[in-house]
């Protein structure tokens, strides 16, 4: 059966970045066998089951059509090795937490540990394809790995990082605003180059497929993470200074984005943001200027960092204050704990932090989530203090004192709020952490509105 295919594809690693990458690929290419491999048995049984282990529109759709046909999971590690011709090396790479660089490199264990057992497994010339967020040179590392002792196998090496926003990432992959494929500028380098750019060619228009060496392609996955962290930081320093003279952060994020020089992406006033790569590939950067001592420009970076966190301590003292500064035995509804609507992913979400120093303040939780409760029960597992998961909004706002929307899903607009008014206590209290929701008519209602960036909606 392998035969009839024209190439066959690995990808190690079946989490957030190689499940939806290679059900794309599998979807577009029904002429290559695309494998994914994990060494969690539990995650490939999701994989091969009805409920897949993440939430992305239209994921499940695109597995279940290629699942069988061209699109495998399996824990059979060294078995899809020796078989590839290209194989996608998507494993995580988070940030360290010991010894030399604990809190701002990326710990490669993982990287590496995949390189061994691809070069003590390998027979046969292989393209290794750099997928994970990696610090630039890394590749360089990986080169070495493969090719060191005897063996005669020779191995290729491209940097081809992933631009997908998880809520959009399956129409992020299928129509993409640039494919980057990093290589060597050497005749080997150029060819296996050319063979990524043959797959992406089956479905993204040429002029989007970009070639540039491997050191830039490496370097411009994290330069990219960090300015869309900035333009979130920046914005958010903004709503701070908005609350403080009553202007309305998204009359002037609307005024400035319309200058095209700047833009309107990115410009919307939040409690943070949060997922695997900002925070992770802003220290990571951080840890590369201070290892070239380049410490100004760190600096700079880690402030990024600094505003983010400044976000959720002022959106916590604007919950205390309206709260005559005590939480103590109030409910507080909690809408949304995703880092962002359309996923289950929790990593970094704001919701994480603010939810516990709520806890610290012995306030008791309801948490809603359309899809994250799972991830938010394993978050918050362990804390002290009253906590309730809930799916029904309206049971989690029942009897609270203040209702906290942290993540936009599009289902809280369509909610009956004067229903959940009713229901709460009084006075009650609405902190759109998102600007997601009509304050006005909130405001009408009977809430007292606490938006980001402007001032608060008291009903009187």
């Amino acid at each position: 059966m392998a035969d009839q295919f024209y190439r066959k594809l690995l990808c190690i690693g079946a989490g957030y970045v190689g499940g939806p990458t290679m059900a794309v690929i599998a979807n577009q290419c029904p002429e290559y066998k695309v494998t994914v491999v994990d060494v969690n048995q539990a995650r490939i049984d999701a994989w091969n089951s009805s409920s897949l282990p993440i939430y992305e529109p239209g994921l499940k759709e695109r597995v279940e059509r290629a699942r069988g046909r061209n699109l495998f999971f399996t824990t059979a590690i060294d078995e899809s090795i020796a078989e590839a011709d290209m194989i996608f090396v998507a494993v995580n790479t988070p940030t360290k937490t010991f010894g030399e660089g604990s809190g701002k490199a990326a710990d490669l264990q993982y990287l590496e540990k995949t390189a061994r057992r691809i070069k003590e497994v390998s027979t046969s010339d292989k393209i290794v394809i750099e997928k994970s967020t990696l610090p630039v040179r890394s590749a360089e590392a990986l080169t070495t790995i493969l090719h060191s002792g005897r063996n005669s196998v020779h191995f290729e090496v491209l940097s081809n990082p992933e631009f997908m926003a998880e809520g959009t990432a399956i129409r992020d992959m299928e129509q993409p605003d640039r494919v980057l494929i990093g290589s060597m500028d050497t005749p080997t380098g150029i060819a296996a180059r050319d063979e990524l750019v043959r797959l992406y060619s089956k479905w993204v228009p040429r002029e989007k497929l970009i070639t540039t060496n491997l050191w830039s392609s490496e370097l411009s996955k994290l330069v990219a993470n960090a300015f869309l962290a900035q333009r979130i930081s920046s914005i958010n320093s903004i709503a701070a200074l908005c609350e403080t003279t009553e202007a309305d952060v998204q009359e002037v994020a609307r005024a400035v984005g319309m200058d095209s020089r700047i833009g309107p992406k990115f410009l919307n006033a939040g409690v943070g943001f949060g997922g695997s790569c900002f925070r992770k590939d802003i220290m990571n950067l951080v840890y590369l200027c201070e290892h070239f001592q380049l410490n100004e420009v760190a600096r700079f970076w880690e402030q990024v960092i600094a505003i983010n966190d400044y976000q959720v301590d002022r959106f916590i003292s604007r919950i205390l204050r309206s709260q005559f500064t005590t939480l103590v035995g109030k409910k507080v509804a909690v809408f949304g704990f995703a880092f962002k609507p359309d996923t289950g992913d929790t990593r970094d979400a704001p919701a994480i932090p603010i939810c516990r120093r709520l806890l610290m303040e012995k306030a008791h939780l309801s948490i809603t989530d359309p899809h994250a409760l799972p991830n938010a029960r394993r978050d918050l597992d362990g804390l002290d203090g009253n906590l309730s998961f809930v799916d029904d909004p309206y049971e989690a706002a029942r009897g609270a004192h203040a209702l906290l929307l942290i993540t936009e899903w599009k289902e809280y607009r369509d909610l009956d709020y004067e229903k959940i008014f009713i229901g709460m206590e009084q006075p009650a209290s609405l902190f759109d952490g998102r600007n997601h929701l009509d304050h006005q008519a909130l405001n009408e209602i009977g809430f007292n509105v606490y938006p980001l960036g402007k001032p608060a909606l008291l009903h009187i």
